[in-house]
């Protein structure tokens, strides 16, 4: 008997359930039905969709293109930049060798008689051709000139102006030390002497004659005085006849 209570008790419960859940009506707006679009309104939607899609493409392609033009921009200049700087460090130790090359070669110009044929000058010597060597590798090459030759101040040092005969004002009489220059670029100019045009000679005084002055009487004219009175006219002073 109680078995049989509770089994109708749970289809009693059931039932009410499914009756509530007939029951129910659905709120406005909630599981409705979309309202159906005509299909001109369809495709005005879609066009518009479309449009606005190629706008934002055309966005995000100028936006990507704008970005690579800067990046390679951006990487040609770090580029030049680093040859750049390469090129000044090289200079700046290049330049560094030239002192010594120099007294090497002043050396060898005040060798003694004595030592020229000593074998310890040719291990010397060697040194001298390898630091030539070097610096040829790098493009390092001397400033070429000739007595004669017109001042260059991009090239040229002045180190003395001198009157020397034979010369003309503006070139060069000597070669003081040696310059050198890397690709373009001047590492140490040639230091040179200069000739200078010889100071003019003053020139002649020119005599200027005297203008002939023309003789000028100045003639005062008083009419009191009794010498400009006329023969005709009787003077006072006379006595009448």
């Amino acid at each position: 008997m109680p078995e049989e209570k509770r089994e109708e008790n749970q289809t009693e419960l059931e039932e009410s359930e499914v009756e509530d859940v007939v029951t129910e009506e659905p709120e406005p707006g909630e599981g409705s039905a979309p309202v159906a679009l005509s299909p001109e309104e369809e495709i005005r939607q879609l066009e518009a969709q479309l449009v606005e899609a190629e706008q934002k493409a055309a966005e995000y392609l100028d936006g990507l293109q704008r970005s690579q033009a800067s990046f390679a921009n951006y990487r040609k200049r770090t580029e030049a930049e680093q040859v750049s700087w390469r090129g000044v460090a090289n200079a700046a130790l290049l330049g560094r060798f030239l002192p010594v090359l120099d007294d090497f070669e002043r050396a060898f110009q005040a060798l003694p008689e004595e030592l020229a044929e000593h074998p310890w000058l040719g291990g010397i010597s060697l040194i001298q051709r390898k630091i030539a060597g070097i610096l040829e590798a790098e493009n390092v090459k001397p400033i070429q000139l000739q007595p004669g030759d017109a001042f260059d101040p991009l090239y040229h040092q002045a180190v003395l102006y001198q009157e020397v005969a034979g010369f003309e004002d503006g070139q060069i009489v000597a070669e003081v030390e040696r310059g050198y220059i890397l690709g373009e670029r001047v590492l140490r100019p040639a230091s040179v002497v200069v000739a200078k045009a010889p100071p003019r000679a003053p020139e002649p005084e020119v005599e200027v004659e005297p203008e002939l002055e023309a003789d000028v009487v100045d003639v005062e004219v008083v009419a009191d005085d009794p010498c400009c009175c006329g023969d005709d006219e009787p003077n006072a002073t006379q006595d009448p006849a």
